[in-house]
């Protein structure tokens, strides 16, 4: 049961968000990280099996085939923290590479507790692996394990799969994997996944899926808003829209308001008005090349030790060692 002090001060700092985004000119956003309820996460899951996204076997793909590699090549580490680790079902095979030379502390930082839940589940029954969730956002919950999990001579593996880098503008990845080094020390490990950059065709396919699962879960957000924040949202009035911006080399979500309407959010004390086609910004998914990867490594604090990709799907896992 969520303590109240700690859902109350969650709950204000979600209005507030909000207000903010809806608020914004001369485009109106709401956060990402939002989307991932307990029905974005269950919504995200099917995505993650639609023909059209082929992000998340690709992962799987690359970590199956190279896990034993990836284990081999930070022999030391018995402490791994993962960043938005979803149901964790792409991190098993690591976990049982490494836990075959020590037993290893595995760390979930989630900001959606029904997802780390079902991570908790789902790996509880590893050999030679403890689970340790934490709901928190990503930084906030890496400085947690850092202070209260690390022994001193213990070796970290920071993991940050699927393509949630691509989540950030540019800039703002490097400074979050800047913020993530500081946090490590000399020698602990990263892997990152990344999305790597592909026809505009394929891109729009895996983000405006023809089933409508995708529509279905950037909608939820707005029904989100409803359920949590008093928001009169008609969800009928919204429609679901992917764009990709050739110049950022991303792939954007948004909602876009079908007619003039205005909406009342009750708990984030603001009503906001819409023109009809005005959209509200819900997610960026920014691809890569092999060359930025390593360069966004670099100038984070990291040198790069290995690199995997996957042909079927361009994907690339990288494993990084801070220095």
């Amino acid at each position: 049961m969520a303590h109240p002090v700690l859902a109350d001060k969650t709950l204000s700092a979600f209005a507030e968000d909000v207000r903010l985004g809806l608020t914004r000119s001369p485009q109106k956003e709401l956060p990402s990280k939002y989307l991932y309820d307990a029905v974005g996460s269950a919504l995200f899951d099917v995505i993650t099996v639609l023909p059209e996204y082929g992000v998340t076997r690709a992962e799987e793909r690359v970590l199956v085939a190279h896990a034993g590699e990836l284990a081999r090549l930070v022999p030391q580490t018995s402490l791994v923290a993962e960043l938005g680790s979803g149901s964790g079902r792409k991190t098993r095979r690591i976990l049982e590479s490494l836990a075959v030379r020590r037993p290893v502390t595995y760390c979930p930082i989630e900001i959606s507790p029904a997802a780390l839940h079902q991570c908790e589940r789902a790996l509880g029954d590893l050999e030679r692996v403890s689970v340790a969730g934490y709901a928190y956002e990503y930084l906030d919950g890496l400085k947690r394990v850092v202070d209260e999990r690390r022994r001193p001579d213990e070796r970290l593996l920071v993991m940050f799969l699927g393509s949630t880098i691509g989540n950030f503008r540019r800039l703002a990845a490097a400074h979050f994997l800047r913020d993530v080094r500081h946090l490590m020390r000399p020698g602990d490990a990263l892997v990152l996944g990344a999305d790597l950059l592909k026809p505009e065709p394929v891109l729009i396919d895996a983000y405006a899926d023809p089933t409508g699962v995708t529509a279905a879960f950037n909608l939820n957000l707005l029904g989100r808003l409803n359920r949590e924040l008093g928001a009169d949202f008609d969800l009928r009035e919204f429609e679901h829209v992917a764009r990709f911006d050739p110049v950022a080399r991303a792939i954007e979500m948004h909602l876009r308001s079908r007619r003039d309407q205005t909406v009342t959010i009750e708990a984030a004390d603001c009503t906001v008005h819409f023109k009809r086609g005005e959209t509200i910004w819900t997610e960026a998914s920014h691809k890569y090349t092999l060359d930025d990867i390593a360069h966004l490594g670099d100038v984070a604090g990291f040198d790069l030790t290995a690199q995997w990709t996957d042909a079927e799907w361009p994907f690339a896992e990288t494993l990084f060692v801070a220095r």
